[in-house]
């Protein structure tokens, strides 16, 4: 594997556990990530960056196993095109359902390739 795919790995990882912290100190609802602009915004752009990470590992191997990949980068590209037409409910709903399964994905294949 090439050490830009690492690279990227990692960036996915960060992201995913930056947005894990952010719910340190706050309740892990859809209410508080409803009222909490800050907290949206953040994990808005913290799905942006993983997302732009795991485009560019697609573009160098384009069979790289992440399950709802194309998904996740639609969703990035929805989400710096068509901010306007996205709602709380789906940025939510992908916080809590694929990033979970995203960091499994993600750890495995790290795990496989450790120094």
């Amino acid at each position: 594997m090439s050490e830009d795919i690492l690279v990227w790995l990692h960036d996915i990882k960060k992201q995913i556990v930056q947005i894990e912290e952010f719910y340190v100190a706050t309740e892990k609802s859809f209410e508080e990530f409803k009222r909490n602009t800050m907290l949206r915004k953040a994990i808005e752009c913290n799905l942006e960056i993983a997302a732009e990470a795991l485009n560019r590992i697609l573009e160098k191997q384009p069979d790289f196993p992440v399950s709802n990949a194309r998904k996740i980068i639609g969703f990035r590209n929805r989400l710096a095109h068509e901010y306007d037409k996205l709602d709380d409910e789906t940025v939510y709903s992908i916080t809590i359902l694929y990033l979970p399964q995203l960091l499994e994905e993600v750890d495995k294949v790290l795990e496989t390739h450790k120094p």
